[in-house]
């Protein structure tokens, strides 16, 4: 069978490859890091497209921690922003996360409709690059978008997955898939930090989750799946045990800085 890779943008798109593909959902300013870091961590995670929905899921679990934003502003009765790190410090594990964010995690519930999704993001890329080559003949990596713009840290990650897929031998659909891994396959994550998306976290005050999140570079060893509303690890003798890591220069993740993957 032909092994072929897309790259494409924005929850409305996702329909276009629910049948025959693989999907990989990536928001990595920050909802898919946010959601990754939790289940990495034993918690239980369920992404949602609304306040509505948000409100909804809370009278079904128990004690659950509301974590979110809409456009940039964390919505009235919601204990913390979509943040990495404000997650990463918090020690009550045991609480569900629902998690809400303008972009990412719409295109994380649109894709429960697939025939298989995973959310990826800077800290398990490589990790998943490796599970989808020995699992699934075609893969469709799609970015969430912001305010209609395919966002530079998305389009970083789709290509580096698609760049080791096409390494494998598999084959780009379309021309801007093949764009898009050349523009970026020697970028460094800090190449992110020029978007729009690093800029609005500089503004707000938040440059604590730019910082982690191109610090934390393929140091969770795990992939995960979206299963029934839930960001779950995938449970497999095949995989290796999540690694919580936080390098804190370039030394500490050469594969992206020091080598062309």
């Amino acid at each position: 069978m032909r092994k072929s890779v897309v790259i494409d943008c924005f929850p409305e798109n996702v329909k276009l490859y629910r049948e025959g593909y693989a999907v990989v959902v990536i928001d990595v300013i920050r909802a898919t890091t946010v959601a990754i870091t939790a289940a990495a961590m034993g918690r239980r995670c369920f992404p949602v497209a609304s306040v509505e929905a948000a409100w909804a899921l809370k009278a079904t679990l128990e004690n659950p921690l509301m974590a979110g934003e809409v456009a940039g502003c964390i919505p009235e009765g919601f204990d913390i922003n979509n943040s990495p790190v404000d997650l990463s410090a918090r020690t009550d594990i045991s609480r569900p996360i629902i998690l809400l964010s303008s972009s990412g995690t719409k295109l994380m519930y649109a894709a429960r409709e697939c025939e298989i999704a995973y959310p990826a993001c800077f800290r398990n890329y490589s990790f998943l690059s490796a599970y989808l080559m020995e699992h699934h003949p075609r893969i469709a990596l799609i970015g969430a978008g912001t305010r209609g713009e395919f966002r530079e840290e998305d389009q970083m990650c789709c290509s580096w997955i698609a760049e080791r897929l096409m390494k494998a031998g598999y084959q780009p659909e379309n021309e801007k898939t093949g764009e898009l891994v050349e523009l970026w396959s020697n970028a460094s994550p800090d190449a992110c930090t020029a978007g729009k998306s690093a800029d609005y976290l500089r503004r707000s005050g938040q440059l604590k989750d730019l910082d982690f999140t191109i610090a934390c570079i393929n140091d969770i060893n795990a992939v995960f799946v979206i299963r029934d509303g839930e960001v779950v690890m995938v449970p497999s003798e095949g995989l290796a045990e999540p690694l919580l890591l936080r390098p804190t220069s370039k030394d500490a993740f050469p594969d992206r800085f020091d080598e062309k993957i």
